[in-house]
């Protein structure tokens, strides 16, 4: 009789264990790099005069507070602007030398 509830508790504990493991969670932490470039910050009268004209054009209800520019392997050059609205908010609007935005 001893060794039934022997094997009984045996198999119950078997039981729980493998409910248990079956409710655990495996977490995997996955780091991913962000490749940030850097811009060369420019005075906004150095934009080229494309861009002005966008501004004006698009955004005439922001004020410019900064531009920048970064240039690939190419000689091919992207520019940054960061604009403020009148509550303060900041946003930044990525350009071509042409002028056209970047979404």
């Amino acid at each position: 009789m001893r060794k039934i509830f022997v094997a009984i508790a045996l198999i119950a504990g078997l039981g729980t264990s493998s409910v248990a493991f079956a409710n655990a969670k495996t977490t995997n932490e996955i780091s991913i790099q962000l490749n940030v470039a850097d811009y060369t910050p420019i005075e906004v009268k150095d934009l080229p005069q494309a861009i002005q004209d966008a501004l004006t054009k698009n955004f005439s209800e922001y004020t410019v507070k900064s531009a920048a520019y970064q240039e690939d392997e190419d000689g091919v050059k992207i520019y940054q602007v960061t604009v403020v609205d009148e509550e303060g908010t900041e946003a930044n609007i990525f350009f071509t030398e042409k002028g056209e935005i970047i979404e």
